[in-house]
């Protein structure tokens, strides 16, 4: 794709980095094949092909409307585009510049402002988080059913194993998930140990960043990047294999800690560092088991034949590229897997997509469970707190971590 950009724009670092990525794409629209939003309306404007036609040219000067910031905030940035794309043309980077500087020349609404506002303040407070739950809980019995299944009922963590393995990795505790569903990183926990593995939660660690990158607030992403560094950084040296990373979404941004912070000359090196060690555990737990043959009977098999849907997270299958890897560790612990259809598209969570667009996330949400729930399983397991809560406004089956299901505390494992 040719390109005009000036001087201005072209002259920064942002600038050449869109350039680079604009010339890539060779119009072809295999990625249109592929983008839920564009499957859902129809609209070119609405897959990544016009999304990308809208940021040249607001990046060639030409000034972004109301209608331009709309059609950017339809984009899930799923990424699958990227997976289908046979030039490499990194689109999920594209629209993070792109929004940035869109949002830069447009105003919104002071509705929008606010509730981007919220968004940011209260979902990276894990406090805020437990408030909110603490009330939505007590209300929970006066709430109509569709608000009633936001609410995820209250789940005891369990006891956590001592750090007694020599091999160590970090864990991040994360925001949401800390607050909703504290039992996934304990279950994570009980499960490396049993593999040999203490997992280690580092103090002053917080949230990954990633909803304040991908509102287009990056001064206040960046910061909280560099705390997280920060509070890693003493284990990283002392020796922690990984950062296991339990939630996808926030697993796909660290991934992206080098290349975000690669300009900073006190950070951009232990920043590639960090992001070279962040796993999911999907990856951890299918390498353990290719390289110890024994580490299977430490598991315990506890699939014993559960029909299971597995939902691939987004952020899991385009971010990280580790499609597959929960799906290999579930097959050898036992567990049936149920097919399920078009698995590559969003279910409609997206980080704050599903607060921001409920219309289009909602449809994009029955059509998931719905496709998930053909092949009729005992229960429905994925890789991202975000996935997970919004599967459960609709499921009629349980919707679980897929670690959850190989945790020896679990109701039914083995001893």
């Amino acid at each position: 794709m040719q390109t005009s950009i000036p001087a201005s724009i072209l002259d920064t670092p942002n600038g050449r980095e869109a350039e680079g990525i604009l010339r890539k794409c060779v119009h072809c629209g295999f990625c249109n094949a592929t983008c839920p939003t564009y499957q859902l309306l129809g609209n070119e404007l609405d897959g990544p092909r016009g999304r990308i036609y809208l940021m040249k040219q607001v990046l060639e000067g030409h000034r972004p409307t109301h209608r331009t910031l709309t059609h950017l905030d339809r984009c899930l940035t799923c990424r699958a585009c990227e997976t289908t794309c046979p030039s490499g043309v990194e689109y999920g980077r594209l629209v993070d510049i792109g929004r940035e500087l869109v949002e830069k020349r447009t105003r919104r609404s002071w509705p929008e402002v606010l509730a981007r506002f919220a968004i940011r303040s209260i979902f990276a407070r894990p406090l805020l988080v437990r408030l909110a739950l603490l009330a939505g809980r007590t209300a929970r019995p006066l709430l109509p059913p569709g608000l009633r299944r936001m609410v995820p009922p209250a789940r005891r963590a369990g006891r956590r194993p001592a750090g007694r393995h020599r091999r160590r990795m970090l864990v991040l505790s994360g925001c949401v998930q800390r607050a909703a569903e504290p039992r996934i990183n304990a279950a994570a926990a009980r499960v490396f140990d049993r593999l040999g593995v203490s997992l280690v939660r580092a103090r002053g660690e917080g949230c990954c960043g990633a909803i304040d990158h991908h509102l287009t607030a990056p001064a206040r992403a960046v910061a909280r990047m560099r705390r997280n560094i920060d509070a890693w950084w003493p284990f990283i040296e002392s020796g922690a294999e990984a950062l296991i990373v339990t939630a996808s979404g926030c697993g796909a941004v660290i991934r992206e800690y080098g290349r975000l912070l690669r300009d900073d000359p006190a950070y951009a090196e232990k920043a590639a560092r960090v992001s070279s060690l962040a796993r999911d555990p999907g990856e951890a737990v299918a390498e353990a088991l290719a390289a110890d043959e024994m580490a299977l009977d430490r598991l315990g098999l506890n699939g014993r034949g559960a029909k299971v849907a597995f939902h691939a997270p987004c952020t899991l299958s385009h971010g990280l590229r580790a499609a597959g890897a929960v799906e290999r560790v579930l097959d050898r612990c036992g567990f049936e897997r149920v097919p399920v259809a078009d698995g590559h598209l969003c279910c409609g969570s997206a980080g704050a997509y599903s607060m921001l667009e409920p219309a289009l996330s909602k449809r994009l949400l029955e059509r998931k469970v719905e496709a998930l729930e053909r092949g009729r399983p005992d229960v429905i397991a994925t890789a991202n707190i975000g996935c997970l809560l919004h599967l459960r406004r609709r499921a009629s089956q349980p919707v679980v971590h897929w670690i959850e299901l190989l945790d020896p505390s679990a109701p039914g494992s083995a001893p």
